[in-house]
């Protein structure tokens, strides 16, 4: 495979990588209100992204792979909401672990990454175009 073609589908392993964690923290940010229905039940539990390289024989060369989707074994935080189905005995309600802000940083570094790989597959596009313009020639 040529350099080009193999920066491509190294870029392109990068562009999914990003898109699965954008896709992870919309999820976080839409369930950051999601309580239980019962009571003590737990509410919705932040959902996390392991990346790892993956070494791919066939452009010889490591891509990124998804290593692990889990869970945020962080503990849920108490609102007071004696009224609220889910309310414990002393009429606490569990509330999801998601902070807003470090959902919103992710969500800022993962289109950052994913602009990033967006542009080494137009910059190797780009060489792609050139070069066939010279063998026109």
């Amino acid at each position: 495979m040529d350099a080009i073609s193999a920066t491509m589908k190294i870029a392109a392993s990068g562009l999914e990588a990003q898109s699965l964690r954008v896709r992870m923290v919309s999820e976080n940010i839409a369930n950051a209100n999601s309580l239980g229905s019962a009571p003590g039940a737990d509410p919705y539990r932040r959902k996390t992204i392991v990346f790892e390289p993956t070494f791919d024989r066939h452009l010889g060369a490591d891509v990124v792979g998804v290593k692990k989707i889990g869970t945020d074994p962080g503990d849920f935080k108490l609102s007071y909401d004696p009224s609220h189905p889910a309310a414990n005995a002393d009429g606490y309600v569990k509330v999801p672990n998601v902070n807003p802000l470090i959902e919103m940083t992710d969500m800022r570094e993962a289109t950052r990454s994913y602009d990033a790989n967006l542009n080494v597959i137009e910059q190797a596009r780009g060489m792609a175009m050139a070069t066939l313009a010279l063998l026109e020639r």
